[in-house]
């Protein structure tokens, strides 16, 4: 068979494109038609459910807010008291009204909030539960209200009314009150005002709009507030005035016709609102169209009608059209697609299979680069361990040398201890041997005096061994509260005998408790004994020797703790390297040069640092950061 190798045309002639635009457009339009049809008859009845929800909770309030007064005029009828005052004529009634009014006042305290009342025979009302007030209804003639007329027959009524004395509105109770001893005759009426104040509010909370309206066509409630009173239909003025008359007090009826006809309305009707009722609702509005649904209330003669905004499902459904049409346009576009996906499929498997060969490559080169960090690890985990166990090591040397360094001082300042000591021992030994003659004597007064003045001198000798081993123990670092002015004391102490030899003047600007560091109080007693000690010598060939100290705050928080004197000072070389291990400005054999390093190393560990430069007026000053102790400081030491 001969293959057909007649070119595919590329494009359409010009009357089939045309025809084939035209047959496209129309798909798009039907298909739009259709879902917006099914969409909208969906949310209109999904519409429908929930304004048959929001009756159903409106309609609930209803009920428990009107009729939770009606069982109390049965109550009424039971009272002696009621019974009495029916009973008796018109001149004896006053002398019966006052124990009525009570208890009717009784069963509204207990109640909360109805107006309750009895009627006589003639419709003049005989008792009242609000006699304590200026405008109650005592004596007010109601018998022209319809829930009198029923009642006063022997039938149960029930009506929405408003009262002519406090014009306020309310749903009645009425129940015909019977006398068992006159062959159950009715003697009269008790009543049962429910306020509906509370349903007013609830009511008036609605956005979309609602309303209650009674068995005359009358708006008894409604959302927007403006349609009170108004009616559905036109009605004849004489009969609006007669309902005005017996139920509204007057009130004016039928000022407005809403024109709206709910037939239908308890399946759901579809309408638009009057033009003259629009701009209560919302001014923006239009002729928009809503869905009205009606519902009777049960026990009473009210209608309670919902309008539900149809706009939403409108827009909703104006939306699944364009979704439809969207989708309709995706399609067509998946059918181009497809085609031109069959096109490309052999371009994407070429490019994958380069992708392959390339993720291959840079694995084979990410497995030898990973085999190089791993050597490289385990070199640094070496080093760091090496470089630990070096810092190890040099902290024990620098404690040996902290110790050692403590000891040398000891050494130095022997002497003055001895000469110290020597004093308070000798006296201690001769007065004890005159305690003892004393003693022998039978004068004991004289030895308990001499007994007295040995125990002060031997507490002058253990006031000045205690330093002594303070300094000199050996101790771990350990961070605490330390008075920066009893350190400095401390170090002086050990430094009195040289202080007092060589004439050195000591200017002590620190106050006791001004300033508290965060460090360990041995470590910095050590530091200042450094300190003063270099001082000390630097100031021996000075013919002015002030040994001063001073401490200001610093702006990252820590106390700068200065320690001045008079002496030579630095050149500009030794200021350069003051702080290098093994370098002195002092004679050979006179020191190692590590005293200022190890110092600084020191105060570095609980986060203080040393500084030197020269100080005003000639001589050095050595600075000693120290950071300050916290509230919280004390609390982790405690623990």
């Amino acid at each position: 068979m001969p293959e057909n190798t007649s070119p595919i045309p590329s494009s359409l002639p010009k009357p089939h494109r045309a025809l084939g635009l035209a047959l496209l457009l129309t798909l798009f339009v039907v298909v739009g038609v259709l879902a917006y049809r099914t969409s909208e008859s969906i949310g209109i009845e999904r519409m429908r459910e929930a304004a048959t929800h929001q009756l159903d909770i409106l309609a609930a309030a209803i009920d428990s807010e009107v009729t939770r007064h009606a069982s109390i005029p049965s109550a009424i009828e039971l009272s002696p008291d009621v019974l009495a005052l029916l009973r008796a004529s018109e001149e004896g009634q006053d002398m019966l009204q006052g124990p009525a009014n009570r208890f009717l006042q009784k069963l509204n305290d207990h109640l909360g909030g109805p107006a309750i009342f009895v009627l006589d025979p003639k419709g003049r009302v005989v008792a009242s539960s609000d006699w304590i007030f200026s405008d109650n209804l005592l004596g007010a003639d109601l018998s022209y209200m319809p829930f009198y007329r029923d009642a006063v027959t022997g039938v149960p009524a029930r009506h929405y009314a408003i009262d002519h004395i406090r014009h306020e509105p309310g749903y009645y109770f009425a129940l015909p009150i019977r006398d068992e001893t006159q062959d159950w005759r009715v003697i009269g009426v008790a009543v049962v005002k429910s306020g509906i104040r509370e349903l007013e509010r609830r009511w008036l909370g609605q956005e979309a709009p609602a309303l209650i309206v009674d068995h005359n066509g009358v708006v008894l409630l409604a959302s927007p507030p403006e349609w009170r009173y108004a009616t559905l239909q036109a009605q004849g003025k004489a009969g609006l005035e007669m309902v005005s008359r017996e139920q509204f007090a007057g009130q004016t009826l039928g000022a407005l016709s809403l024109d709206i006809r709910l037939d239908g309305a308890d399946e759901g009707k579809v309408l638009r609102l009057p033009a003259h009722l629009r701009g209560d609702v919302n001014p923006l509005s239009g002729g928009r169209p809503y869905l009205a649904l009606s519902r009777n209330l049960p026990g009473t003669a009210w209608r309670v009608v919902v309008f539900s905004d149809l706009r939403p499902v409108a827009v909703q459904a104006a939306t699944h059209a364009a979704l439809a049409d969207a989708a309709l346009g995706c399609i067509l576009l998946g059918a181009l697609y497809a085609n031109q996906r069959r096109r490309l499929a052999r371009g994407r498997e070429e490019a994958r299979a380069i992708l392959q060969r390339a993720n291959q490559e840079l694995e084979n080169k990410v497995q030898e680069r990973t085999v190089d960090l791993s050597d490289a690890v385990e070199r640094l985990q070496r080093e760091v361990a090496e470089r630990q166990r070096a810092e190890q090591t040099l902290r024990a040397a620098q404690d040996e040398l902290v110790q050692a360094a403590k000891l040398a001082v000891l050494g130095q300042m022997a002497t003055g201890i001895t000469h110290e000591l020597s004093q308070p021992l000798g006296a201690i030994r001769t007065l004890s041997a005159n305690a003892v003659a004393f003693m022998q004597r039978g004068d004991l007064a004289t030895a308990e005096k001499n007994l007295g003045i040995v125990g002060q001198l031997a507490e002058q000798a253990g006031g000045i061994i205690t330093p002594l081993k303070t300094f000199a123990r050996k101790s771990p670092a350990v961070s605490a509260s330390v008075d920066v002015a009893q350190a400095v004391d401390s170090a002086l102490f050990l430094f009195e005998q040289r202080l007092r030899k060589q004439n050195v003047t000591v200017e002590r600007g620190i106050e006791a408790g001004a300033w508290v560091a965060w460090c360990d109080q041995n470590r910095l007693q050590q530091v200042l004994v450094n300190l003063i000690g270099n001082a000390i010598d630097a100031m021996a060939e000075q013919p002015k020797r002030c040994l001063s100290f001073a401490a200001t705050p610093q702006d990252d928080g820590r106390i700068a703790l200065s320690v001045s004197d008079t002496g030579s000072g630095f050149s500009a070389m030794a200021l350069a390297h003051l702080f290098e291990p093994f370098f002195t400005t002092k004679q050979p054999g006179e020191g190692l040069g590590l005293g200022l390093t190890i110092s600084r190393d020191i105060l570095r560990d609980f986060g203080g640092d040393l500084l030197a430069d020269p100080a005003p007026g000639g001589g050095a000053r050595f600075t000693v950061l120290l950071p300050v102790c916290q509230p919280n400081d004390d609390t982790k030491a405690a623990a």
